[in-house]
């Protein structure tokens, strides 16, 4: 529980940032990490809350066993810390870095918005098993003969993958990229999570025997029917990346693009990777992104460093409080006015504010037509405006995976909402052998919970596979 007295004598204390007229002159992180007395100190602030509901249900979805290597952390043994932040999630410097730390509004010390900095206690953890050397590959030195293909390598692939070749099973991971990594190479920008995070576990996972195939589509350049045969067992793992549609007038106007085609041939560019589509940039341009999440952010953010003149973000939603009535939304995630890094970088926020439509001159778009609206989301009558835009990005959401491929010639159940249908204990879908996890089966979400489901679903494949499994999940 770390220090008995430790949240009374230790005030909270941040990771501070690089300031933003430097940080936006290039694609690095940014976060200057705390020393390891401070790390120390903020890790003593866990107390003995009785109920630790930072670490689940309702706080971390991988259930990390958060006052165990706090109290670690205080006792300075980093050696035996990163050995339990890893018993419960495969990639520790991912969530450190990009999950927006429900642990910490669950918090028993966020009653008094001062909970402890467990995400920059993660993140160093994890960082310092690298640094030390913890971190090392673990094959399982003997081989069940059975064969898995993990479709994706995401979050909840390489979790799948990792868990399942460390029992012995032979696994292989499609990936229609050209490097693996999923929406975590493609779709978080460099200056979120540099992608040396994902290469060394790449190197990781080969060492205990997991074999990468990159640059394969399945139900593209390869069918699913003859993978289907090749293998014992299946795991869907793809990303949830079929944009929601606004179908707003002057949408196909030059300059009006999704969001992700837009990040990924960034996070190509920044990789050194060939850009095949048409380059998309915001250089000298004013920029208006259509959208109030995590991915409307990571635009705003890129395009600061790519030199645009203005940028502009639109959000339907009403401005939120700037802090939360605890006694009813402790401990779930609260509804409350959020900065991040990307917009404090300079971004302009219009909220409860609908757009009509895209306005522009010769196929080329202007400005984006807006109007306010009521509670019900509706436009107010004589509140429109137009903000002047050269480049319009989409950033509502996702309404489930692309169907075309892998979807449509596997034939699996899918519910309305565009998700594979599996039940939520086995990850079983509607097809033989063929087991599903993360985004294809919940929907666009956090990349903790992609972790989860890989390891539940690496456990129910084992099971399947050898009728038992001891992996943890």
């Amino acid at each position: 529980m770390g220090k008995v007295t430790g949240f009374l004598e230790y005030d909270r204390q941040e990771q501070k940032y690089q300031l933003a007229g430097e940080r936006v002159r290039h694609f690095r992180e940014f976060t200057l990490p705390l020393d390891d007395n401070d790390l120390k100190k903020q890790a003593g602030r866990c107390m003995d809350c009785g109920i630790p509901f930072c670490h689940g249900p309702t706080g971390c979805p991988v259930h990390n066993q958060i006052p165990d290597w706090n109290d670690l952390v205080w006792q300075n043994d980093w050696e035996e810390a990163a050995r339990n932040l890893h018993t419960t999630n495969n990639f520790p410097e991912f969530t450190g870095r990009i999950c927006p730390a429900p642990c910490e509004e669950a918090c028993t010390l966020n009653l008094e918005n001062q909970p402890v900095t467990i995400k920059t206690i993660e993140q160093a953890i994890a960082d310092k098993a690298w640094d030390m050397g913890f971190v090392k590959p673990e094959p399982a030195g003997f081989s069940t003969g059975k064969r898995v293909a993990v479709i994706g390598s995401g979050p909840a692939g390489m979790a799948a993958a990792q868990q399942l070749a460390r029992v012995g099973h032979e696994v292989h991971v499609f990936e229609r990229q050209a490097k693996p990594g999923g929406l975590l190479r493609y779709g978080i920008p460099d200056f979120k999570m540099e992608k040396y995070h994902i290469d060394r576990r790449v190197k990781q996972m080969e060492a205990e025997g997991v074999v990468f195939h990159c640059g394969v589509n399945i139900g593209v350049d390869k069918s699913f029917a003859s993978l289907h045969n090749e293998f014992d067992a299946v795991l869907f793992a793809g990303g949830a990346e079929d944009p929601r549609n606004p179908n707003l007038p002057g949408q196909d106007l030059k300059g009006v693009y999704y969001a992700m085609p837009y990040l990924t041939q960034s996070n190509q560019r920044v990789g050194g990777e060939a850009v095949t589509m048409e380059p998309i940039l915001a250089a000298g341009k004013n920029v208006v992104v259509i959208g109030g999440g995590d991915t409307a952010s990571d635009c705003v953010g890129t395009a600061f460093r790519q030199g645009a003149l203005s940028v502009t973000q639109l959000d339907i939603r009403p401005k939120p409080p700037e802090r939360e009535d605890k006694l009813t939304v402790w401990p779930y995630w609260p509804t409350k006015m959020r900065t991040s890094s990307s917009q404090a970088e300079g971004a302009e926020r219009e909220f409860q504010a609908a757009t009509l439509g895209i306005v522009g001159k010769k196929g080329q778009a202007t400005g984006v037509q807006c109007a306010r609206v009521d509670e019900k989301r509706q436009p107010i009558p004589g509140s429109e405006f137009i903000l002047k835009a050269d480049l319009v990005f989409i950033a509502i959401g996702f309404a489930g995976s692309v169907k075309e491929g892998l979807l449509d010639e596997s034939g699996v159940a899918m519910d309305r909402r565009g998700n594979v249908v599996a039940d939520d204990r086995s990850y079983r879908t509607s097809s033989e052998k063929v087991f599903v996890a993360g985004d294809m089966r919940r929907g666009q979400s956090l990349v903790v919970w992609a972790i989860r489901e890989g390891r539940q679903a690496a456990r129910s494949i084992d099971t399947f596979l050898m009728g038992g499994s001891d992996l943890p999940v």
